[in-house]
């Protein structure tokens, strides 16, 4: 049997840099990832671009050298890779882990959904969110034509789409759309979009509505899909309306996995689902066991994202090394 000083379970930037923190500390280490390094990332959009400029999301001292400020897609699983090559870290991909349970020696044992089983005397939990999307829980949200995430416009053009969301991931999705000929209609709850919006989308799609060229539905809500059409209440005028709809996203945001959080005997705030952990060190209820990253978000996880669930990673490696823990700012201003 062997036993890794520390098994890392997710290989996002911040399981990255949990990897690099621990191989500088000389600990033996695995990174145990249930798709391929950064596979949130690769499951983004094909054609976005990073709010954080590149020198924020940089890990391990290795400099994101690009001709341009903020990195895209490609640049971003480039670079990942590379610096993971670079440091040489240790990787188990393609393989789900199902749990993992501190044992009465009070070292881990990790067991994956195929059944294998890995050793450690210390785990870090670096799930991020991207894989949970947020559920509607309306009638027709699981049929063919809805789906929780965008990768690219191709298969969309000369169709009626409604996105569902204010934020981010729907405004740059309708912008794409509406560029590849797809009619293109925004249901949000609020009264206007999402005060995050990338700052440089938002005069830009405000444009593309007053022209007409992007409809929207505001104050309003969706409440079923079926095939070729949803139905959606607005609060303001205490009103229903079917939309055409050949195709449905619901960009409604993402949350932690918290039944595998609560598998691995994690403590979570029933509302906010925020685990429990100490903000120095990041280490849960579970002696030894650590939260690195938006995991440690619960569906707060706009506060944390890889410009500050990066330097989570060193602060782990000093508990787990037995060093002075640095300090770590929980929430910084995004550039």
């Amino acid at each position: 049997m062997h036993l890794y000083d520390v098994i890392i379970i997710g290989g996002g930037p911040c399981g990255l840099a949990m990897g690099i923190e621990a191989a500088r500390s000389g600990l033996d280490h695995l990174i145990i990832e249930k798709g391929n390094l950064t596979e949130s990332i690769r499951n983004y959009p094909r054609q976005m671009r990073f709010f954080s400029t590149a020198e924020n999301i940089e890990i391990g001292g290795i400099p994101f050298a690009i001709s341009s400020v903020k990195a895209n897609r490609n640049e971003a699983l480039q670079y990942y890779r590379k610096v993971a090559g670079y440091y040489d870290l240790n990787f188990k991909l393609f393989t789900e882990v199902l749990k993992t349970e501190r044992q009465a020696d009070g070292t881990f044992l990790t067991a994956t959904t195929a059944g294998e089983q890995f050793h450690s005397r210390k785990v870090v939990l670096a799930t991020g969110y991207f894989d949970v999307p947020r559920q509607l829980r309306i009638p027709g949200e699981d049929l063919p034509q809805v789906s929780h995430y965008y990768e690219e416009p191709f298969k969309y053009s000369y169709t009626h789409v409604v996105i569902v969301g204010g934020s981010n991931s729907a405004v740059e999705a309708a912008m794409e759309l509406y560029r590849h000929d797809a009619h293109v209609t925004i249901v949000h709850k609020g009264e206007d979009f999402r005060k995050t919006v990338k700052y440089w989308l938002v005069p830009d799609v405000k444009n593309r509505v007053k022209e007409g060229k992007i409809h929207t539905r505001f104050n309003s809500v969706a409440q079923a899909i079926e095939p070729g059409r949803i139905l959606i209440y607005n609060s303001e005028t205490n009103q229903e309306e079917w939309l055409p709809a050949d195709f449905v996203l619901l960009l409604v945001g993402y949350i932690p996995d918290e039944h595998l959080l609560r598998r691995c005997g994690v403590e979570l705030d029933p509302v906010s689902k925020v685990p429990v952990y100490d903000p120095e060190t990041f280490e849960t209820n579970v002696p030894g066991l650590y939260v690195c990253g938006t995991v440690m978000a619960g569906v707060f996880t706009e506060k944390v994202f890889i410009e500050n669930g990066r330097d989570h990673a060193a602060a782990i490696a000093d508990h787990l090394s037995g060093r002075p823990v640095r300090k770590v700012k929980e929430l910084i201003e995004r550039i």
